[in-house]
């Protein structure tokens, strides 16, 4: 009887954790003092692609590829029809201390999301995050893969206990010493309809860039 409950428990687990996977594609802003531009993840399984637009008009600027089965990264760039493998970042080393505060909740993007505050007064700088926990399961090995040195990446790792499907549907990073915002980044738009095969493939006609 306690090893049926074992397997039962454990079969459920897998259960739940398979159905909050997510396939389908997020669009989202990222907001500068100088910039706004625009961007869209595409997600099937874990195959994940990411498209940046450029600052005038629908063209994608350039995109990545992310295995994270096989934890590779790969680049494309459309307008020299290149494209190579993209080594991981080696984040900043964070100075000081972050202090994290969890605040209350609303709903961001048709998603309930929960806020979380990481504020570090040596770095002079403090960042809200308004994170669902809902179903994304790729973007937070997306993010350990990635090791961006951005900061909003980087503090986002001092939150301790996020389930994971978590993903942040909005963030704000401030000066701590004037307030004033310094990147936001926001999503706009989620659509649940798995995108095709080809999405995740090296386009046809594209070179592989040797370094």
């Amino acid at each position: 009887m306690k090893k049926s409950f074992i397997f039962l428990s454990v079969f459920f687990s897998l259960s739940l954790a398979y159905s909050q996977s997510f396939n389908g594609s997020i669009d989202f802003k990222f907001y500068t003092q100088k910039d706004t531009t625009s961007n869209v993840y595409w997600v099937k399984d874990n195959l994940v692609k990411l498209d940046q637009y450029s600052r005038k008009g629908n063209n994608v600027e350039g995109s990545f590829l992310f295995d994270l089965s096989a934890n590779e990264i790969k680049f494309l760039n459309p307008k020299r029809k290149l494209w190579g493998k993209q080594k991981s970042e080696t984040p900043q080393v964070i100075k000081g201390e972050c202090v994290v505060t969890k605040g209350g909740t609303k709903k961001l993007a048709g998603v309930k999301c929960t806020e979380y505050t990481v504020k570090n007064v040596v770095e002079n700088t403090m960042i809200v995050y308004w994170i669902s926990e809902e179903q994304f399961s790729f973007f937070m090995p997306l993010i350990k893969l990635w090791n961006r040195k951005d900061k909003q990446s980087i503090y986002l790792g001092q939150i301790k206990g996020l389930v994971p499907g978590s993903m942040p549907m909005m963030s704000e990073e401030k000066s701590l010493a004037d307030g004033k915002t310094l990147t936001k980044l926001e999503v706009t738009k989620i659509n649940k309809t798995a995108p095709a095969a080809n999405t995740f493939e090296i386009p046809a006609g594209y070179t592989k860039f040797e370094q």
